[in-house]
């Protein structure tokens, strides 16, 4: 199994999502190490929230599972349930279609590093977002669009 230089692996910064709801994000970033292992069925990025940044709106998947494992840092976690202050070594698990929206938040001085690995099923699954107006829905294609949850376009 070869090895993967993370310095070298795709590097993501910001959102796909449309403003205003990619402001908490834009400062995010990705290596996207299971491309650059030329992984196919699931996904593994890297991602580092500098001071401030969010992980993504919060959200749930319809039909992918996401893992994620804190590498560094104390992200705060957000679910259902309320927040929750996390530690280098803590996971936390969604399965497909759990209906408890969740993300990371920075609220501390220093970058939160975290591992996320999750299916790769774009074709079948929608994104849920409760806290606000956007959805992103299966197409039968890879390639989704975010909408209003009128399904209106941004």
């Amino acid at each position: 199994m070869p090895k993967i230089d993370i310095k070298t692996a795709p590097l993501r910064i910001g959102t796909g999502y449309p403003a205003p709801h990619d402001a908490p994000c834009l400062t995010r970033s990705g290596r996207k190490l299971g491309d650059a292992g030329g992984l196919t069925q699931f996904g593994a990025n890297l991602i580092t929230l500098p001071p401030g940044a969010w992980s993504s709106q919060r959200h749930w998947h319809t039909a992918e599972d996401e893992f994620v494992y804190v590498v560094s840092g104390h992200p705060t976690f957000v679910d259902d349930n309320g927040p929750q202050q996390l530690s280098p070594g803590d996971c936390t698990a969604h399965p497909a279609n759990d209906g408890n929206g969740h993300h990371m938040k920075n609220k501390t001085g220093e970058d939160v590093v975290f591992l996320v690995i999750g299916s790769r099923t774009p074709e079948i699954d929608s994104g849920v977002y409760p806290d606000i107006d956007l959805k992103i829905d299966a197409n039968g294609t890879p390639d989704r669009v975010f909408t209003r949850k009128d399904g209106s376009g941004f």
